[in-house]
C-alpha cells in the first residue's frame, strides 16, 4: 500500500506532495527546473494587472472536500487571468477528483478493451493462429497496462483508482475522509463512463456474437456482460468467492513500493498482471468497487437486465426480499485491503499508522481516546494550513 519513503516524514496530505506544500506537481516535463522561475506574461503582469493565485480563494471550498487547501498546478497557470473563469474555478476545486474519474476512465477502457477483444473474436480464423485475436493471458496484460496509464494520468490525485485503496489510505496513512465520498463518486463515475466507451466501440461486435439487440449474462453460452464486470463459476461457492476476492485485494495493497517513487506504476503493472494470471479464473479478480459496480451498472443501462445483479447466486447484490452477505466484489475488496495494510504496518511499516499506537490500533476503538487523537490530529492539520 502507499507509504512514504524513509526518508520523508509522514504526511496528510498527498504521495505528489513529497516535497513541500508548494512544490509543483508537473516536475517530470523536461528542464522543469531551469522553465518555474522563468519571467511570463502572466507573472510579470498583465497591463499593469497585480499577480494573484487564484486557488488562493478557493482554498476553503477544498478544504471542505478533504482535498489540499493549495491545489497541484503551475504557478504560472495559476496566477493567470483565465483561472477566473468559471470552468477553471470549478477545475481547480475538483482538480484531483477529476483526475481520479479520468485514470478510472482510463483503466476501464483498457481492461474492458481487452476482455472484448479476447471474448469476442474468438474463433475468428482471420487471426494469427486462426483463433481469435488474444488468449487470457491478452486481459492481464491489459488490465495492468490499463492500471500504469491510470495512474500516470491521475498522479496529482494520488491516482488510487479504486474505493478500496482509498478507504486503506483512510484508515492506515490519514488521508482525510472527507475526501473519500468525492474520490469515491468520481471512481465510480469513470467506471461507468470507461466501460461505456468500450461498449459503444464493441458494439457491433457483440451484435454478431449474440445477435442484434440481443444481450444474456453467464452462464448463457453467448454471454458478453462478463466484458464490462465479473461473475463467478458456476462452481464456487459463497465463502469461496468472498475468500478468492479477499485474498486478490490483500495483495493489492501490498505493492511495497512508495507511491512518489518513479517505478511505482510499473510495479503495480506486473502486480496486476500477477493477481490475474494467478487469482482471476475463478471470480475475475474485480478487488475494486468502481471497476466492477461502474461497468455493471452500465451494462443494466444498455439492456443487459437484472440478471447482472443476480446472476451466480446474487454474488455481486442482494435480492429484494432477502438481505446477507452476497455483496463480494463490494464488501471483500475493503476487506482484503484493509487486513493487507494492517498486516503490512504489523509486521514491516515502522512509521505513522494507527497500528503502531497502544493495543495495536484497538485504543481507536475506544471512543474517548478515538476522540483525543482526532482533536490533536486536526489541531496538527490546521498548524500544518493541510486540511
Amino acid at each position: 500500500m502507499p507509504r512514504p519513503s524513509a526518508s520523508e516524514p509522514p504526511k496528510t496530505h498527498d504521495w505528489v506532495d513529497c516535497e513541500s506544500p508548494e512544490r509543483h506537481h508537473h516536475e517530470h516535463l523536461p528542464n522543469s527546473h531551469t522553465l518555474q522561475n522563468a519571467p511570463t506574461e502572466s507573472s510579470a503582469g498583465i497591463n499593469g494587472m497585480d499577480s494573484y493565485k487564484t486557488s488562493s480563494s478557493l482554498q476553503k471550498t477544498r478544504s471542505a472536500l478533504g482535498l489540499h487547501p493549495k491545489a497541484p498546478i503551475d504557478e504560472d497557470h495559476d496566477i493567470h487571468p483565465r483561472q477566473q473563469l468559471l470552468w477553471s474555478r470549478i477545475r481547480i476545486v475538483l482538480r484531483e477528483p477529476f483526475a481520479e474519474f479520468w485514470g478510472t476512465v482510463i483503466m476501464i477502457m483498457f481492461g474492458d478493451g481487452s476482455v472484448a477483444q479476447v471474448l469476442l473474436s474468438t474463433g475468428q480464423t482471420t487471426a494469427p493462429g486462426g483463433n481469435g485475436f488474444g488468449s487470457y493471458q491478452s486481459i492481464s496484460w491489459g488490465w495492468g497496462l490499463g492500471v500504469m496509464l491510470g495512474i500516470y494520468v491521475a498522479g496529482d490525485s494520488g491516482a488510487y483508482l479504486n474505493p478500496a485503496i482509498t478507504f486503506s489510505n483512510c484508515l492506515f496513512r490519514q488521508l482525510p475522509w472527507r475526501r473519500f465520498p468525492v474520490y469515491f463518486i468520481a471512481q465510480l463515475v469513470g467506471g461507468f463512463v470507461g466501460s461505456g466507451v468500450v461498449y459503444a466501440n464493441y458494439i457491433n461486435a457483440i451484435n454478431n456474437v449474440e445477435g442484434h439487440g440481443l444481450r444474456t449474462v453467464p452462464p448463457s453460452p453467448k454471454a458478453t456482460a462478463g466484458i464490462f464486470c465479473t461473475y463467478p463459476q458456476p462452481f464456487m461457492t459463497k465463502a469461496g468467492q468472498f475468500f478468492s476476492e479477499f485474498i486478490a485485494s490483500a495483495l493489492l495493497i501490498n505493492n511495497g513500493v512508495p507511491r512518489s517513487d518513479k517505478w511505482f506504476p510499473l510495479c503495480l503493472f506486473f502486480l496486476i498482471f500477477g493477481l490475474g494470471a494467478c487469482f482471476g479464473w475463478e471470480t475475475g479478480y474485480a478487488i475494486n468497487l468502481a471497476r466492477d459496480f461502474g461497468p455493471r451498472l452500465m451494462s443494466y443501462a444498455v439492456g443487459y437486465g437484472p440478471e447482472v445483479w443476480s446472476a451466480g447466486g446474487y454474488y455481486f447484490w442482494v435480492s429484494s426480499t432477502r438481505i446477507d452477505c452476497r455483496t463480494v466484489p463490494m464488501v471483500a475488496p475493503f476487506c482484503g485491503c484493509a487486513f493487507g495494510g494492517f498486516l503490512y504496518d504489523l509486521f514491516i511499516f515502522t512509521g505513522q499508522s494507527p497500528v503502531n499506537t497502544p493495543w495495536l490500533g484497538l485504543k481507536h476503538l475506544w471512543p474517548p481516546y478515538a476522540w483525543q487523537v482526532r482533536r490533536e490530529h486536526a489541531k496538527r492539520n490546521k498548524e500544518d494550513g493541510i486540511v
